[in-house]
């Protein structure tokens, strides 16, 4: 997976959700990103359903992070944001998956599937919190 724009709407919304003493809306968000809302509350919708939001409804509701910047992943919070896995490549995860014969025979696998178990585990292993201090 490329990093899309989705995925660092997220974040950059999470750190602005981090930073926060209360709830704030998707109008707020959207406003002081400069993102457009629509986009942005679909993302937001993403990360409250995968449970790392809260989302609270009323005349002072919005978002609100659903636990410590320190204990989200940034792997956890890309998939969430992306509803599918972390690929850095177009490539099958598994020889299994590839849709065409070719997966026996491809020569570059073994080094893109070890390049993805880690770029994973440093996905994994980095949280919120950390990008928050860089």
């Amino acid at each position: 997976m490329l990093f899309t724009k989705a995925s660092e709407y997220a974040m950059l919304s999470l750190i602005l959700l981090s930073q926060a003493k209360h709830p704030k809306d998707v109008d707020t968000i959207s406003s002081e990103l400069g993102i457009s809302k629509s986009f942005l509350a679909k993302i937001l919708q993403n990360l409250a359903k995968e449970g790392i939001l809260n989302s609270f409804k009323g005349a002072n509701g919005g978002f609100v992070l659903a636990d410590k910047p320190s204990n989200l992943s940034i792997k956890y919070i890309l998939e969430s944001a992306e509803k599918r896995k972390v690929n850095v490549f177009e490539c099958a995860s598994s020889r299994c998956d590839y849709p065409s014969s070719k997966g026996d025979g491809c020569k570059i696998w073994p080094m893109f599937n070890d390049l993805q178990g880690r770029i994973d585990e440093f996905l994994d292993q980095i949280t919120l919190a950390d990008i928050m201090k860089r």
